[in-house]
């Protein structure tokens, strides 16, 4: 069940001294959400279009790496494992994306992982990594700070 935001938290969703049209229309404002639950998909696009992101899904691994070669986005959110699939497919989308777009803000959002799964995850370009579940509320915030904060100019491996 999506949650009425506050709203304050619904200013700085919209960003300072905008409509959440021109929010809309700014390619700032661009999230993609890569993960196979469907419900988590449709969630997530419903409560950011709502607060002016323009939203794409993607639950396969090939489906998000052709939006991600089609748009810049300004954040990313995404869980590491798609499918049945044996290893983190997460890690290689996060590498393309730092690859092609190093601004992107990456929000890993998983049930799996361990501290070295974390680790690997950053050191491919992910800017923060949260564990299922977590409400859209708490998804937000982290999003907004990516998004008010800059990119950190460090070395990843």
């Amino acid at each position: 069940m999506l949650k009425t935001v506050s709203g304050r938290l619904l200013k700085l969703l919209l960003g300072r001294g905008k409509t959440a049209d021109e929010s809309r229309d700014s390619g700032r404002r661009t999230l993609l959400v890569v993960d196979d639950e469907e419900s988590i998909c449709f969630s997530m696009r419903e409560y950011f279009s709502q607060h002016g992101f323009k939203v794409d899904t993607a639950s396969e691994m090939e489906e998000a790496e052709g939006l991600i070669k089609a748009t810049d986005y300004k954040v990313i959110i995404q869980d590491l494992r798609l499918g049945l699939t044996r290893h983190p497919d997460g890690i290689d989308i996060i590498k393309l994306v730092h690859k092609r777009n190093p601004e992107t803000r990456i929000v890993v959002l998983t049930s799996y992982g361990s501290k070295e799964v974390e680790e690997e995850a950053r050191r491919a370009g992910a800017d923060a990594f949260l564990r299922k579940p977590k409400p859209l509320s708490q998804v937000a915030q982290v999003v907004q700070a990516l998004i008010e904060s800059p990119r950190a100019r460090t070395a990843r491996a």
